[in-house]
C-alpha cells in the first residue's frame, strides 16, 4: 500500500465526494460547512468521477440523459454545449444553496462529459484527474 487510503477507484471516490457534498453542505457537526467554491470544485470531480466509473453510475448517467431528452423535445435545436453553458449561468446567478450547488454541478459533468467542444474536452481532463486521484 503506498497511500494512507490505499486505492479508491472512480466509483470510490464518486461515492466518497458524494457523501461529502451531501453532509457537508449542511455543517452541522464539527467541521464548519463547505463553501460555494468548495462545494462547486467538489462537484466537478465528483461528475468526472461518475463518468468515469461505470456500474452504478450509469443509472445516474441514464436519467441525466433522459433528463436532456425532455429538454431535447420542447427545444430540438438545443444542443448539449447550449445546455451546458445554461446550466453555468443557473449556477453563477441563481441564488442556489450550496447542495443546489453541488448537486447541479455533478450533473453538469454529465453533459459536459457528452458534449463536444470546449466543454468536453475540459470534462475529459477533469476525468483523468479523477482516474488520478482514485488511484
Amino acid at each position: 500500500m503506498n497511500s494512507l487510503l490505499g486505492t479508491l477507484g472512480p466509483v470510490g471516490l464518486a461515492a466518497v465526494l458524494t457523501v461529502v457534498l451531501l453532509v457537508g453542505t449542511k455543517g452541522e457537526g464539527q467541521a464548519k460547512a463547505l463553501s460555494w467554491g468548495w462545494c462547486l470544485f467538489l462537484s466537478v470531480l465528483a461528475g468526472a468521477a461518475y463518468a468515469a466509473g461505470g456500474w452504478p453510475f450509469t443509472l445516474v448517467r441514464g436519467l441525466v440523459n433522459d433528463l436532456i431528452g425532455i429538454v431535447n423535445s420542447f427545444l430540438p435545436g438545443m444542443t448539449l454545449p447550449a445546455i451546458g453553458l445554461c446550466m453555468i449561468a443557473i449556477i453563477m446567478w441563481k441564488k442556489l444553496s450550496r447542495r443546489g450547488v453541488s448537486m447541479l454541478g455533478i450533473a453538469f459533468w454529465y453533459v459536459a462529459a457528452s458534449a463536444d467542444g470546449g466543454l468536453g474536452i475540459l470534462a475529459e481532463k477533469m476525468g483523468d484527474i479523477a482516474q488520478r486521484l482514485a488511484s
